[in-house]
């Protein structure tokens, strides 16, 4: 059974763990990078990970970003967003439909 993740920092996570995800609270690009390794050996489906994370760890969402499973969602987290989610979805709907509707 596929479960649902998020990897970020404490205050996120927390929120997170509150509503029955699984969470992993990150306190460096090492941790996170192994956090989402892990979570997608166990068969996770959705992995949430904050921008801020996300923007040290390109190499490793790049590399997940082009199999099904896991799906790699960026959120905004304590800091507030970098719109790096809100770029990758303009990004992906200019290469589905070839424009940017956003």
């Amino acid at each position: 059974m596929y479960r649902i993740g998020v990897v970020g920092d404490k205050n996120t996570v927390l929120a997170f763990k509150a509503i029955g995800l699984e969470g992993v609270i990150a306190l460096d690009k090492d941790m996170a990078r192994q956090s989402i390794e892990q979570m997608a050996a166990d068969h996770f489906a959705v992995i949430f990970v904050t921008e801020t994370l996300a923007a040290l760890l390109e190499e490793t969402i790049e590399r997940y970003r082009r199999s099904l499973v896991p799906a790699i969602i960026l959120i905004p987290g304590e800091q507030g967003s970098l719109n790096l989610g809100m770029q990758r979805i303009k990004d992906n709907m200019e290469r589905a439909i070839g424009m940017n509707l956003l």
